[in-house]
């Protein structure tokens, strides 16, 4: 029995609903994984324990795009990664709804799914420069976490952009410059967001950036959590921890198999994306979503 990743390598709710769904209908996913290796993962739902959702945009399953939902209530249970960072429709995420569009998307998918089963992932932290301007999405948090309260959801997952130099290169080409803010000024910027969960049941829990930890109220995060997906399954099959040994180090995350591929690269991605180093960036206008 194995959990099912869809998908941390492309967001494939988004914009590869077709193979997404073309491999529930089959039951079986043929993936071109790392250094272009070919392999079939097996999704009959007796060997499936959880379905894990990436996305950034879960409109495809909230309108139950070719009945998609019928598919996957054959899996006894299904656990969302919704990532909100507030700059949908930027220069930054050219193709990303804008946040009135991704918050509203909240309520159906808990109605859909419980709200155990949505996490919201704020990552990452970014600062940065344009046109002379220096941004961030740091303070679109507060109003993040105001509307998550309206809710029962208490996962809220965090990092700090970490700009590897393809990533850099990239904002170089795009006309941006990264801001990366200090270590003190990382923890500060932490217990801000510590403070402005206070009083809530939110838990906040810092992604690969062990180095939060030394701040109260930060939680280790396990994205993809064996205990915690066994603790709230429905028929409350255990599956055991193991850790992901083909992630970060620093990554939390238990053993799973990905069916997206790297092949399959998002059209006009996030610019700060290290799991595609074939990003084209397009200097124009942010594309308007509706």
């Amino acid at each position: 029995m194995q959990i099912i990743s869809a998908s941390r390598r492309t967001d494939l709710i988004s914009f590869f609903f077709d193979s997404f769904y073309n491999s529930l209908k089959k039951e079986q996913a043929e993936v071109i994984g790392p250094f272009g290796r070919y392999y079939k993962v097996e999704l009959s739902p007796e060997n499936v324990h959880s379905f894990v959702l990436w996305s950034k945009n879960f409109n495809n399953i909230i309108k139950n795009r070719k009945n998609i939902l019928k598919l996957l209530k054959k899996y006894n249970q299904t656990y969302l990664l919704f990532t909100i960072t507030g700059l949908g429709g930027t220069s930054i995420e050219r193709m990303i709804p804008s946040p009135d569009i991704t918050l509203s998307q909240i309520k159906p998918l808990t109605e859909l799914f419980g709200s155990e089963r949505v996490a919201i992932r704020f990552d990452p932290i970014l600062f940065y420069k344009e046109k002379n301007m220096l941004k961030t999405n740091f303070y679109f948090f507060e109003e993040l976490i105001n509307f998550i309260n309206k809710t029962d959801i208490k996962r809220v997952i965090f990092s700090f952009t970490q700009y590897y130099e393809k990533v850099k290169k990239r904002f170089d080409y795009a006309g941006i410059e990264p801001i990366d803010p200090s270590l003190d000024e990382k923890l500060r910027y932490t217990e801000k967001m510590v403070n402005i969960v206070k009083g809530t049941k939110i838990k906040l829990y810092s992604c690969s950036q062990d180095f939060l930890l030394s701040v109260k109220g930060i939680n280790k995060s396990r994205c993809i959590d064996a205990d915690y997906l066994s603790e709230i399954h429905p028929l409350k099959w255990r599956v055991e921890y193991k850790k992901d040994k083909g992630q970060r180090e620093e990554c939390g995350c238990s053993a799973s198999k990905d069916i997206g591929s790297y092949s399959q690269r998002c059209p006009i991605p996030c610019l700060y994306c290290y799991a595609n180093n074939k990003i084209k960036v397009e200097i124009k206008e942010p594309q308007k979503h509706k």
